[in-house]
């Protein structure tokens, strides 16, 4: 029999765990804002992204990509059309 290839190390799902305990008990804080986490899928990502940085067998982002991707083709969209504003002088009426 085969075995299946783990996608998320042991050390990853421990830090998903430890991040979701933190969260039940109202203690985890997201990064930017510092304020307390709520949601299931966020205090999720917390953890995988703690993963992450610590070099732990984690898949990587799927939106990271196409957001990128995404990104690139406004960039591209940007530098390649160029728009120019007519000014248009408005004549102002002289009272005598």
């Amino acid at each position: 029999m085969a075995r299946k290839i783990r996608k998320y190390s042991k050390g990853a799902s421990k830090d998903v765990e430890r991040a979701m305990k933190k969260r039940k008990a109202g203690t985890l804080k997201s990064g930017g804002s510092g304020r307390k986490v709520k949601s299931r899928k966020q205090a999720i990502a917390i953890g995988l992204s703690e993963a992450r940085r610590e070099g732990k067998k984690v898949p990587p982002k799927k939106s990271a990509k196409s957001s990128a991707k995404k990104s690139a083709k406004k960039a591209s969209k940007k530098s390649t059309k160029k728009t120019t504003k007519k000014t248009t002088k408005k004549k102002s009426k002289k009272k005598s």
